[in-house]
């Protein structure tokens, strides 16, 4: 199809957009690691295990799982090897550099549940729920050891820094310490103190102290040179990890010195990193409490080379914070966005994003690097988000029946400091599920609720300088808008003027100030999902559960279009192209771009999997955002200015090619003509060029299709172009009348290559799967063509036959008349010669037999009478034999007449 022009002028209508970013799922529970050069994060997704880079989120790898679940990994220290383990038993090797898998081997007889490897990443040790202990060679695949002795399913292997002991610790839910020396193959010491399962180990610089932490809320310390418990410290929390920071790394926390002091630190279900010292106990900084956040720390992991701590939250966020920084968060990871409900762009240049992602917090990613903010504050799921015109406000409402307004700073260095809450709306009785700020100024905010009731709220006692989380924004006024729950609100460009959609079917259009009523848009037959006002007719687009999206005018509230194309509900739109084309999402994951003029749907995007709950739209209109229920963010670009002038470029090359064509065909040039063909798919072309080659070819040609310069070109042609061109034979061989070049040239290529160098063309099964059957019904029409032919050949005779035993009259030949140039008689003078013959021949011997009788000696007279009654009687018998010769031949040739008929 030839490429469009847009329309001329300013504005060009979008027809084409694409997917270029995506923000997915990089975790969703387990075990994280990051290299120990700090480039790489390594996350569990499912099955799977991800490769990503740490500062720009490219994914690296996808290590591909076995169907079950990764239930933990390890990387080796120098950062070319991974080892996974899963449910299904097997011990995987990867190389880290390419992203293959190199060993893949069965170890215990349950799941391994942790594992650790040595110091020269020769060595792996895996604890597994069968109670043993393996260690296991990486790079020969093979178990050197296997310690017996835990009752219970071990959950934490470490093993000692100091290679001259090779000694390795673990723990099991036993709530013992084992210690087991790999050169002696025997247990070294049992450690026994804790009265919960052992979750982490650590063993100091110095080699001498071992420190244990457990779910019984304390960290034991062991001097590992008596073997005996020095002293405990109770942590009062429940404790899912524990580990020792590097002496005089670190020389200050704040404004303390440790640059003498052996630190741990310890993690667990109050979802905070505490950093102690290890001789006296003595707590030295912990991670600040996030308002609002319920989640735990299931595992902590310490990068030395920067000297921070990564903590991995149960709800798969991974946090970073700066030690020296008194454990001041720095960086941010969101790994599982769960179901999103709602996005916004913010920011002056609308380089961030805000999400509403299924919780309390709201996500704010930042879209040129790979990291995320989190904003706390709300006490439950946060369902709708709005911002005002340039990006520097953000409300948002939630299940807390509370809407809170946020003022951004987005270039702030400090995490704390960019999002401040100004206040917090309080007055609903159900949960908001729908908020809007106005477009011309920062002064109100609407708020809609499952309560079926509006309010309006003012902004402008605010402070903005010195924000308070505190302050109670006041309500103008309290609509009872509807019967059923409010599910979107829209304000008009103007300020005049907002809308609101419902479940009760309606769309209404009320006065900003007032909040009086102006108009219902009745027409909806399921509830409606959302409104936008148009930014530049007196016109509103509503979308409804009835898959339907309907343009309403603004003066008498009448329906002036509708959509339908969505298979299922339409639960966000937006005005594109300054209110020419409209954009949709739906619950049938589809995505639709729509021009308003024409009812058309120009272009359908499909990248999610399930409904899609969100969509916003760039100010510059090149941008739309789309997130769903599948967890994932889609940006999708406009890519109408590229593709037109792609396509223009393409046709512009197509005519060019076009006339190199011809100009081979005119020069005769075969091979570079079937070629340029096949490139250009256009088999027309050479199906007439395959036609002329076979009725020009020369006389005594031995060649396949006519010529042997063809033939050596389909000789040539690679398997992808010998799949094409028998593409196009097969489709020819379905019509009769193309059966002769189609056979000829599907003869070439089969007689010219061996059944291994066809087996190895795409596609080949398919290709011979529709040629067979026609070929077959062709070869029966040629047999029987062929049969039908002889018939013809024994007609065309017979009639020569019967023409030449004609009447003589008819004929118009006399006796003795020659037939033809050659001078031969005609067959019925060749006939009647022959019996003039035979009546000579007898006549002969009668008179032969006379004379004898005549010259005879005779007894008596009557001798000679009865000779000559006898002749009498022979020359009437000879007669009457004539006669029946006669008769005979008659018969005969009366008979040679009935054979010829």
């Amino acid at each position: 199809m030839a490429a469009q022009a847009p329309p001329q002028g300013k504005i060009h209508l979008k027809t084409s957009f694409k997917s270029t970013q995506t923000i997915e799922s990089i975790y969703t529970g387990g075990k994280v690691c990051i290299s120990q050069d700090e480039q790489y994060i390594i996350t569990t997704v499912g099955e799977d295990i991800d490769v990503i880079e740490v500062k720009t989120g490219k994914k690296l790898w996808r290590l591909k799982g076995d169907t079950e679940i990764v239930t933990t990994f390890a990387i080796t220290p120098d950062g070319r090897t991974l080892v996974s383990a899963s449910r299904s038993l097997l011990l995987k090797t990867w190389d880290l550099r390419t992203g293959t898998l190199i060993r893949s081997l069965k170890t215990h007889e349950a799941p391994i549940i942790v594992m650790a490897i040595d110091p020269t990443s020769t060595l792996v040790a895996t604890g597994s729920a069968d109670s043993t202990v393996k260690v296991w060679d990486i790079a020969g695949g093979f178990c050197t050891h296997n310690f017996k002795g835990h009752g219970g399913v071990i959950s934490a292997v470490l093993f000692h820094p100091d290679q001259s002991k090779w000694w390795l610790c673990s723990g099991a839910d036993d709530c013992t310490v084992r210690v087991w020396d790999l050169k002696s193959r025997k247990q070294v010491a049992v450690l026994e103190s804790h009265v919960s399962v052992i979750r982490g180990l650590a063993v100091s610089d110095s080699g001498n102290t071992l420190i244990s932490g457990s779910r019984d809320k304390v960290v034991n310390v062991w001097n590992l040179k008596t073997m005996k418990l020095a002293t405990t410290y109770p942590i009062y929390e429940t404790l899912e990890t524990v580990g020792i920071l590097q002496k005089s790394k670190i020389q200050a926390i704040g404004d303390k010195d440790v640059s003498d002091r052996e630190m741990f630190y310890t993690a667990g279900d109050s979802g905070v990193i505490r950093i102690w010292d290890l001789k006296s106990g003595e707590l030295i900084a912990k991670q600040k409490e996030e308002q609002g956040s319920k989640s735990g720390i299931s595992d902590v992991l310490y990068l030395t080379e920067s000297q921070q701590l990564a903590s991995i939250t149960s709800d798969q966020n991974v946090l970073f914070f700066n030690i020296e920084q008194n454990m001041k968060r720095v960086k941010q990871i969101v790994g599982y966005n769960d179901e999103i409900i709602d996005v916004a762009y913010i920011g002056e240049e609308e380089s961030h994003l805000a999400v509403a992602a299924n919780s309390e917090q709201i996500r704010v990613f930042n879209l040129k690097e790979f990291e995320c903010d989190l904003i706390y504050g709300h006490t439950d799921i946060v369902i709708c988000l709005d911002r005002n015109t340039d990006g520097t406000l953000l409300a948002s409402g939630s299940k807390d029946k509370t809407a809170k307004v946020w003022t951004l700073d987005l270039e702030n260095e400090d995490a704390n400091e960019r999002y401040k809450c100004i206040g917090t709306c309080v007055g609903h009785t159900e949960a908001i599920g729908a908020v809007a700020l106005t477009r011309k100024t920062d002064g109100l905010l609407l708020t809609g609720s499952q309560d079926r009731t509006i309010k309006c709220w003012d902004l402008s006692t605010a402070d903005l300088d010195e924000p308070d989380e505190e302050h109670r924004f006041k309500s103008h006024y309290t609509i009872q808008a509807h019967d059923k729950d409010i599910n979107t609100i829209a304000i008009a460009p103007n300020d005049k003027v907002f809308a609101t959609g419902s479940q009760d079917k309606l769309a209404k259009i009320w006065n900003l100030q007032e909040g009086t009523l102006m108009g219902v848009c009745k027409g909806h037959k399921r509830g409606v999902w959302s409104v936008k006002f148009s930014p530049v007719d007196q016109c509103l687009a509503t979308s409804s559960g009835d898959r339907t999206i309907k343009i309403w005018s603004l003066n008498d509230f009448s329906c002036l279009r509708t959509f339908e194309g969505h298979t299922n509900s339409i639960l966000k739109i937006d005005f594109l192209t300054s209110g020419l084309q409209l954009v949709s999402c739906g619950s049938d994951g589809l995505v639709k771009l729509w021009t308003i003029r024409t009812n058309e749907c120009v272009a359908t995007l499909d990248n999610h999997t399930e409904k899609i709950w969100a969509l916003s739209v760039r100010k510059d209109e090149n941008m739309v955002v789309t997130g769903g229920a599948d967890s994932m963010i889609n940006f999708w670009e406009d890519f109408t200015e590229i593709e037109y002038a792609e396509k223009k470029q393409a046709k512009a090359d197509q005519v060019l090619k076009e006339q190199e064509l011809s100009n081979y065909l005119q020069r005769k040039d075969w091979k570079n003509a079937i070629t340029l063909a096949l490139s250009l798919e256009q088999p027309f072309r050479l199906l007439q060029l395959f036609n002329q080659i076979l009725r020009d070819r020369p006389e005594h040609d031995t060649s396949i299709t006519g010529l042997d310069k063809v033939d050596k070109v389909l000789m040539g042609l690679s398997s992808e172009q010998i799949a094409k061109l028998l593409g196009y034979v097969r489709d020819w061989n379905t019509h009769a009348k193309n059966m002769r070049p189609a056979q000829t040239v599907l003869h070439a290529i089969l007689k010219q290559r061996k059944a291994q160098e066809m087996a190895e063309v795409p596609g080949i099964k398919d290709l011979l799967d529709g040629l067979m059957p026609y070929s077959e019904r062709h070869f029966q029409r040629v047999e029987a063509l062929t049969v039908r032919s002889y018939v013809v050949d024994y007609t065309v005779q017979a009639m020569d036959l019967m023409t030449m035993m004609g009447d003589m009259d008819d004929l118009d030949l006399q006796d003795g008349e020659v037939d033809g140039d050659d001078g031969r008689l005609s067959l019925r003078a060749q006939m009647k010669a022959e019996e003039e013959r035979m009546a000579k021949e007898r006549h002969d011997a009668f008179e032969a037999a006379r004379a004898n009788a005549e010259a005879a000696p005779t007894a008596n007279g009557n001798t000679v009478v009865v000779a000559e009654e006898d002749d009498e009687r022979s020359v009437e018998d000879s007669e009457e034999e004539e006669d029946g010769d006669e008769d005979d031949d008659e018969g005969q040739e009366d008979d040679s007449d009935e054979d010829m008929e």
